[in-house]
């Protein structure tokens, strides 16, 4: 029962972070504005899916679903702690008109994204086998 609801509260703030919450925070507030709130939302978007993937991979170890939770925060750690600062060192300098680090933040926020993605879909399949 943990684990699914581990699963579930992970897979819904993740859902509700790129749907809603990215969303309405860049329609509504002015872009410099939109990007400062975002970043400082950043480390505490991904404490809650590390906490949340580690919890349910403990729940679900040793199954396959317990190493694909571990995974999710193994990548979140990485995601937090390596690449978010990567992410806003590039963006700061090419707001100061740097323009190889514009492809550098590009180059690495679409990385994130996909690794983003990436969980997202693994998080569904997990939550799906509880349905088998």
């Amino acid at each position: 029962m943990i684990a699914l609801f581990a699963v579930a509260l992970l897979l819904g703030g993740m859902l509700f972070f790129a749907a809603v919450m990215a969303p309405l925070v860049f329609t509504r507030l002015p872009p410099q504005q939109a990007g400062a709130f975002i970043r400082a939302v950043f480390p505490f978007y991904y404490l809650y899916v590390l906490i949340g993937a580690a919890i349910a991979a403990v729940a679900l170890a040793p199954r396959w679903d317990g190493v694909a939770m571990a995974a999710i925060a193994i990548l979140t750690l990485w995601l937090r702690q390596w690449l978010m600062p990567r992410i806003n060192t590039a963006s700061d300098a090419a707001r100061a008109g740097d323009t190889e680090a514009k492809w550098r933040f590009d180059r690495s926020h679409r990385l994130s994204v996909v690794v983003n993605l990436v969980q997202m879909v693994a998080a569904c399949i997990v939550l799906g086998r509880f349905a088998m």
